[in-house]
């Protein structure tokens, strides 16, 4: 496999260009700077964890596919389960046009959402036995 620490920019060009967007633009959804982005786009710069975070919500990717990418990560580590892999496949297939890209995220997600609800917090949790 490639040094993945030196693909994260190429990584982030391919899904931005798989989304449909401008550099303009996807500076503008994750408020990094256009001059910045295109920076680490072309190697240039090593963005931080904070960066990438940013990124990753404009593109409505997981951080962590980012981190794994940029060597911050431990891509073993980055598993929860096959969620990550089925949403880069998703992401990642040519055939799907950007809008059935999303329209098929929201429905895997959705499905996860329903079967694996967010745990509460013991400040949320209902009191026991009352």
């Amino acid at each position: 496999m490639a040094d993945q620490p030196l693909d994260v920019g190429d990584f982030i060009r391919e899904q931005r260009r798989h989304a449909e967007l401008s550099v303009r633009r996807l500076a503008e959804m994750s408020g990094v700077s256009n001059p910045y982005l295109s920076q680490i786009e072309r190697g240039l710069r090593r963005p931080s964890a904070d960066i990438l975070a940013n990124i990753a919500r404009g593109l409505q990717i997981s951080a962590e596919s980012l981190y794994v990418r940029a060597g911050i990560l431990d891509g073993d580590a980055a598993r929860d389960g096959v969620a990550a892999s089925v949403e880069d496949a998703i992401r990642q297939a040519p055939e799907l046009h950007p809008d059935q890209r999303k329209a098929l995220l929201g429905v895997y997600r959705s499905f996860i959402a329903v079967n694996h609800p967010p745990q509460h917090s013991d400040a949320e949790a209902p009191p026991v036995g009352g």
